[in-house]
This record gives C-alpha cells, sequence and structure tokens, in this order.
C-alpha cells in the first residue's frame, strides 16, 4: 500500500467477511487493554477479548462493532481481526443486553460451583461490552 496515512481493517467472523476498508486508526479491546492502531504500526498478534472495534475512517466517520472475542494481527498497513461473533453496534438491542446483564449478575449471586461462575463471567462480560458499545453509538449519533 503506497499510502503512508492510512491502514487497510478487515474484520471476518466464522461465517463471513464482516468489514473491509481503509481507516486512519483502529482501536480495539485487546486482553491488557484498549488499544490504537495506526499506520505504519509495529508488528503484533494478541487476542481480543469480548468489546468494541472502532475504524475511524479516512472521512472522518467511525464504525462501531462489537466481537465476542477473537484474535487481532496487525501489519504496519494492515490489521486484520477475526472474531468469533461480530454485530454492527447498530444491530445490537440494548433491552436484550440489559436483559442478559441482569440475568448474570444474578445468576452470580447464586452460583453453585466455580464452573458456573466462570460461565456467567463470560455471559455478564459480553453483555456489558455490548451495552459500552450501544452508548458510545449513541453518543456518536448525538453529535
Amino acid at each position: 500500500m503506497s499510502d503512508q496515512k492510512t491502514i487497510q481493517v478487515d474484520i471476518v467472523s466464522a461465517e463471513k467477511e464482516i468489514y473491509s476498508g481503509i481507516a486512519t486508526i483502529l482501536f480495539a479491546t485487546a486482553l491488557e487493554g484498549e488499544v490504537g492502531i495506526a499506520p505504519n504500526h509495529a508488528p503484533f498478534l494478541s487476542p481480543l477479548k469480548p468489546g468494541e472495534i472502532r475504524i475511524e475512517s479516512t472521512d472522518g466517520s467511525e464504525d462501531i462493532f462489537y466481537i465476542s472475542g477473537g484474535m487481532i494481527e496487525v501489519q504496519p498497513y494492515s490489521a486484520t481481526i477475526l472474531a468469533d461473533t461480530v454485530i454492527r453496534a447498530a444491530d445490537l438491542d440494548e433491552a436484550m443486553a440489559k436483559e442478559a446483564q441482569q440475568k448474570a449478575e444474578k445468576a452470580l449471586q447464586s452460583r453453585k460451583s466455580d464452573y458456573d461462575y466462570a460461565m456467567l463471567a463470560g455471559d455478564l462480560a459480553r453483555a456489558v461490552a455490548q451495552l459500552r458499545a450501544i452508548k458510545r453509538l449513541q453518543k456518536q449519533l448525538k453529535r
């Protein structure tokens, strides 16, 4: 890629390619926290936890996605996200996410084993991540 001010971003789920485009910067939720990927970034490979993917396009617009987890591979002028589940933030159901959060919190209080705890903690993390993506999209739409 000859344009040194952009990065190619591809998001792929198990089913299909979800997004492919040119961006000025990409944000993702890695295991150690949020990472920002700009053009000419050092190569790396990292697991991703449930959270948002934000992509700033060259026209200044921002695309927001929720992923349930996956991997990111970064090269100087490309980033590929392989995700278990990918949903555009605009397609997330806020009521369902809130219900899932409440259900997981209630079940965590009455868990019966460590296995229940790990499974329920994962459910809670996914619901909270979806709600964060929804809130960010709502803020973006109010601008």
